[in-house]
């Protein structure tokens, strides 16, 4: 077998090496609890405070509103919980594209809390319905419910995005509280969280190129919440339980490096997609891809016409060394993907997820593109 190509990053990347040098001294020899006094804590605390101050200077925000958590799972869970028990939101209206990590909280937390929700509709291709969105904030607050608004900034299995801006602006419109999973953008576009007017934000490390483990929440100076984890006072006494400081601190290095970064990356991944769409589009002209044009620039949707080939795609690739996936990781062998099903798309076509990163190279794409080719034309077309 050839190298094996990885172009599933959307649902992990690898770690930076220099992520993992800056980790390294906190696996090692300053191991100490950041809630001791002595020496050893407070080195470990200097850390934390330090990664703190990192992450919101890059996220457009104050130290103060950063708050370190074990994943994008924990912070929407978070998000959502605080939204019900502590801001009084008794409706939340989301859409049925978003995570799990978003959808099967929002069932949770309506069953326990005996509050409503309700999905926005999506207009061709996914994309959220705005005038639906402001219709239902304003028949939600003529009946004197306080909503929350959960949607995704990108989504993780298409790409398509959404207008943060202009979601915020009808939140404000009719004092509804808005989070925003910004799981897949985090990392990979600039985002000034504090004048975008998001109430709550989600990240996660592992999706560029830090450590898994290691997520964010944000939080909107004007709210005021309650502690998540009972016990110690770490977190400003929101999260108990002692800090992962080596994985804040590759975090921290992980979003440095990418908001440097920024621009020479997002063109590199961009025209490697480009590359693989129009090359798809030239040898297999059978194939569509999902989601609109204007799309996160490191993931591509494409959807293969069923075939008894397309059917076991998957398995070929992963038999040739090629890593992709047919949607969310967190998915896998629950019986599909649940976007394709709301789009319409779930029996149409066999789906394909490629998300590429900065470590990915035209090698890695004409490899993919030579095996797909072989599996599903009769007459492989060679690749340039």
């Amino acid at each position: 077998m050839e190298h094996t190509v990885y172009l599933d990053n959307a649902a992990t990347t690898c770690l930076d090496k220099e992520v993992l040098e800056a980790m390294m001294p906190y696996l090692t020899e300053l191991y100490g609890n950041p809630s001791s006094t002595y020496s050893y804590g407070r080195t470990a605390r200097l850390a934390i405070e330090t990664a703190r101050k990192s992450v919101a200077a890059a996220l457009g925000t104050k130290p103060k509103s950063i708050l370190f958590t074990s994943c994008g799972t924990e912070s929407n869970n978070m998000a959502i919980a605080a939204a019900i028990r502590d801001l009084g939101c008794t409706h939340i209206i989301t859409s049925p594209i978003e995570h799990h990590a978003v959808l099967h909280a929002v069932e949770h937390f309506t069953a326990i809390h005996q509050v409503s929700s309700s999905f926005v509709a999506l207009k061709e291709e996914g994309l959220v319905d705005y005038a639906d969105l402001e219709a239902q904030l304003a028949q939600y607050a003529k009946e004197g419910k306080k909503c929350l608004v959960s949607l995704m900034h990108a989504n993780n299995e298409i790409g398509n995005l959404l207008d943060m801006q202009r979601v915020a602006e009808l939140c404000a419109k009719f004092e509804a509280i808005f989070h925003a999973d910004c799981v897949q953008t985090v990392g990979h576009y600039p985002l000034a969280l504090d004048n975008l007017g998001v109430h709550f934000a989600s990240g996660s490390g592992h999706k560029f190129h830090g450590p898994k483990g290691t997520g964010i929440l944000y939080i909107a100076p004007s709210l005021e919440i309650r502690p998540f984890i009972q016990g110690g006072g770490q977190e400003r006494n929101l999260r108990a339980g002692t800090e992962n400081v080596a994985g804040i601190v590759g975090f921290a290095k992980a979003l440095a490096l990418a908001t440097a970064n920024f621009d020479k990356e997002q063109a590199a991944i961009g025209a490697l997609k480009s590359y693989m769409k129009q090359r798809l589009q030239a040898v297999l002209p059978q194939v569509s891809f999902n989601g609109t044009d204007d799309t996160l620039y490191t993931v591509l949707s494409v959807c293969f016409p069923k075939t008894a080939e397309s059917d076991a795609l998957l398995l070929q690739l992963d038999m040739e060394g090629i890593c992709v996936s047919g949607g969310s990781a967190c998915s896998s062998g629950g019986g599909g993907s649940h976007v394709m099903r709301a789009l319409n798309k779930g029996t149409g076509c066999n789906t394909i997820r490629f998300s590429f990163s900065k470590y990915n190279t035209q090698q890695d794409v004409n490899r993919t593109l030579e095996v797909l080719e072989r599996v599903l034309t009769a007459n492989p077309v060679a690749t340039v």
